[in-house]
């Protein structure tokens, strides 16, 4: 049986992969480029873009996979960028949804937590997995890019 993205992403981001890169590498089979090619990719996107906790870096990782999957390349194709904004936009929408946010620092917040801005990266321990909602919303985002991947906009 095949493990969806979902889980391969969630198993990324227990073995120390960064938010982003935990859904971006977990798409390597869809976006063609290789673990180590993937995870450099993305690693400037975790903690919110490099701890600025902005965007939270599996929203950004999707966007990136969408990009790649369903993206446009010429700046005259109105159209084309119409319809892969509307998908990046379908993906947030579905997102916020589960999330109530797309935002890094609100989401930690929602979680109790009290989120710091820019510094180091905490180490990875039992306790920073048990109290952070990132390894759900890994896993979500990943499952969410599936369905925009295999079914576009309903």
């Amino acid at each position: 049986m095949m493990t969806s993205h979902a889980e391969i992403a969630k198993q990324l981001f227990f073995k120390g992969y960064n938010c982003a890169q935990s859904v971006f590498c977990a798409f390597t089979d869809v976006t063609g480029y290789d673990l180590d090619t993937s995870a450099r990719m993305s690693s400037s996107f975790g903690g919110g873009l490099g701890r600025l906790r902005e965007t939270c870096g599996v929203v950004s990782a999707a966007a990136l996979v969408l990009g790649i999957a369903k993206g446009y390349d010429d700046p005259a194709d109105y159209e084309a960028k119409k319809q892969h904004y509307a998908l990046v936009r379908e993906f947030t929408e579905r997102f916020k949804s589960k999330h109530a946010s797309i935002n890094c620092r609100e989401m930690l917040v929602m979680a109790g937590l009290q989120p710091s801005v820019g510094g180091e990266p905490e180490p990875r321990s039992e306790e920073f997995y048990r109290k952070r909602p990132c390894p759900q919303l890994v896993y979500d985002a990943a499952l969410i890019l599936d369905e925009l991947l295999q079914n576009g906009i309903e």
